[in-house]
Order: structure tokens, then sequence, then C-alpha cells
């Protein structure tokens, strides 16, 4: 008598865990980032009322649920992890974990301190460790396409302009200088890149249509750490906001092609880069004192609330319906 092995089904348990995606840490980019523009809001107007505590808690506690996921992921289908790391679009959301890492230790700086630091600092080695490996796997890659380029390239090596945002406060500037030095050499270079992709090799794929916003967010947290780093709001402070203005400006304008698009995890590449655009008006209001900067940073923050507000509400929807997490998602 001869026993045959069933496949497990395709939405069970250990199907949806295999398939498990490392982009669902771009959840806790926007999660974060709405906590501390938050955060940043209330301390600005001096709101009696504060919600960026309970933010934080609800970012805290996705990100340790999503950690422990991954993890089983790691434990169980080592094959699948090595496929993202290797793969030339999935590899680009793999640094959204240590950013994660990153974007917490800013969020606690101001409540636990002490937390605050390992959290940064953990955040901190892991991504530069990823971002060498993403710069190797550039350079001596033999697999990349035109077509696989996207604005997710930004990640892994932008992603490194965040942490003098915190980094002014746990080590020496020379170490928030280096990582901010090389987020923005890749800025341009990536942006060129980019807009060849772009004009002449066709538009994105749907699923990576909405990661087109990601543009607003290497100027938008460029001008945020800069500063942080230099307390200065000079020539080319300026020059980073209003790129990452303009940016916003171009994409506004294309609402309603984003509104028509199939849902994937990637529509949450909509909410940290609207955050960090909201963070920067609300600096800019700060240190200029000029209204039109306080209105619009109110503006962002009630579209950046209701943004995350819905992308939660889908991405929960998408969950109960068995949508993500399935092979080829």
């Amino acid at each position: 008598m001869t026993t045959t092995t069933v496949p497990a089904a395709k939405d069970s348990p250990s199907a949806r865990l295999k398939n498990f995606p490392i982009a669902w840490f771009a959840v806790i980019m926007g999660l974060t980032g709405l906590t501390i523009a938050w955060a940043r809001t209330e301390r600005s107007f001096g709101l009696d009322f504060t919600v960026s505590p309970w933010l934080l808690g609800v970012s805290a506690a996705v990100f340790v649920i999503l950690a422990l996921i991954y993890t089983a992921k790691v434990v169980r289908y080592q094959d699948r992890v090595v496929a993202e790391l290797t793969h030339p679009v999935k590899q680009a959301f793999v640094p959204t974990l240590s950013i994660g890492f990153i974007l917490l230790g800013i969020a606690t700086y101001a409540s636990a301190p002490g937390l605050s630091f390992w959290l940064w600092s953990v955040g901190t080695v892991l991504h530069v460790i990823l971002t060498l490996y993403v710069l190797s796997s550039w350079i001596h890659q033999t697999q990349y396409e035109i077509a696989h380029l996207n604005p997710a390239w930004f990640i892994p090596v932008v992603g490194n302009i965040l942490v003098p945002i915190a980094g002014v406060h746990h080590a020496s500037l020379e170490i928030s200088w280096f990582f901010f030095s090389l987020g923005l050499f890749f800025w341009p270079v990536l942006t060129a890149l980019l807009f060849y992709r772009l004009i002449f090799h066709g538009s994105l794929p749907e699923r990576l249509q909405p990661t087109l916003f990601i543009f607003i967010a290497p100027p938008a947290v460029g001008f945020v750490a800069y500063h942080q780093l230099t307390h200065e709001l000079d020539a080319f402070a300026r020059v980073l906001y209003f790129v990452a203005l303009a940016f916003t400006l171009m994409l506004a304008t294309q609402l309603k092609y984003f509104a028509r698009l199939k849902f994937f995890l990637s529509w949450w590449a909509y909410s940290f880069p609207l955050a960090a655009m909201t963070i920067a008006t609300l600096i800019m209001a700060e240190d200029t004192g000029i209204a039109f900067y306080e209105r619009l940073a109110i503006v962002l923050l009630a579209v950046l609330t209701l943004v995350v507000t819905a992308l939660s509400a889908r991405t929960l929807l998408a969950v109960a319906r068995r949508e993500v997490c399935v092979e080829g998602h």
C-alpha cells in the first residue's frame, strides 16, 4: 500500500505564511509616519489632546506581530526568504524592516529615549548592512533589466537619510552626516534613472504604480534630516522642501488614476511620503511663521490621517478576503 503527500491548500495557514511578503513592513512605515506627524503637530500647535501615544502603541503592536510572523517564515521557508533577497523587485522592500526600527526609534525618542536608542541602533546597523548588500547586488548583478527599475529602489539607499533624525541625539554627528551623505548621493542618481525608465520604457506595472509616491520621500525626508543636522532654514533646505512640494502637487493631479488601481500592499506607498511631507511642512511653518504653511500642514495631516485610516481598513478587508499572502500577489 502506498501513500501520497497531499499538498497544502492554497489558502491554508502554511501556504499563507510561505507567501507572506517582506513588503508588509511598509505598513509600519505608514503607521509610524502618521504617529510622528501627529506628535509634531501636537507640539507645534500646543494641542490639549494627544493622539500620537495611541498611534505609537498601534504601530509598535503591528510591528511586533509582523516581526513574529516573518520570523516564522524565516524558520520554515528559508528558500522563500532568500528568493526575496535576490529578487530584482522584491529586494527593494527588504530594508523596510530596518527602516521600521529606525522610525520607531524616532517616534519613541520624546517618551522613552533609552528605548529609542536601542531601536535606532538596531535599525541603523541592520540598514547599513542591507544597503551594502543591495549596492553589491546592483554592481555584480546578472539578471536586472530596465523593466525592474521602480521607485521602490529608493528604499534601500535613500532610507539612510532617516538615520540623522534621531541619530543626532544618540551618536556622533559624524555618523549622521555619513548616512545623510550616502542617501543624498543616490537620490538624484536614482531619480534620473527612474525618469529615463518611465519616459522611454513604458509605465510601471499596475501593482507598482503606487510607488510613484515615493518620489516625494527623499527630498521631504532630506529636508527634515538636514534641518536636524543644521537647525537652519537655508537655501539648500528650501530647495529640498520645494522639490518635495513639486512632486506632491504633480501626483495630486493624478488622484483619479490612482483611485482606479486594484488593491496591493504597495498601496501603503501612499502613506509614508505624505507623512514626510506633512512633517516637513510643519517645520516650515515653525521656522517661517507664515500662515500658509500652517494651513497646508493641517490639510496634509488631515489627508494623511484619512489615507492611513482607509489603507488600514482596506488591508484588513484584504486579509479577511484572503487577497494577500497568496502566490503572485
